[in-house]
């Protein structure tokens, strides 16, 4: 409260005086803020913001196929394929899809 009463005792020409070095410090604020803001969204759009390069991983050769459609083959890795779960659950191993090395190349070469 002993702020606002010395704003209140404050000649005219004081208070406009306050009031001019408010509105540059003000201005000088908002200009760095915008300036700051405006780096960040060149960052994100031209995509120079801070990101981990994933390693390049070597390609995965199949180790299993689909005995009736040889072509649909599956490494092994990663969510199992719709033909993968439907012979599962028809009976059939992993095991009894998996690529004999002869089959292996004939699926990497097509």
């Amino acid at each position: 409260m002993g702020q606002h009463s010395d704003l209140e005792s404050m000649s005219i020409d004081k208070l406009w005086a306050l009031h001019g070095k408010i509105s540059e410090v003000l201005t000088a604020k908002i200009e760095a803020e915008k300036q700051e803001l405006d780096r960040r969204l060149i960052r994100l759009r031209t995509g120079t913001h801070q990101t981990k390069m994933r390693r390049p991983y070597p390609p995965v050769l199949p180790k299993f196929a689909n005995p009736d459609a040889p072509e649909e083959v599956w490494s092994g890795r990663g969510k199992k394929p719709r033909w993968v779960t439907e012979k599962l659950s028809s009976g059939l191993q992993l095991r009894d899809l998996t690529i004999v090395p002869a089959r292996r190349l004939m699926a990497v070469r097509t």
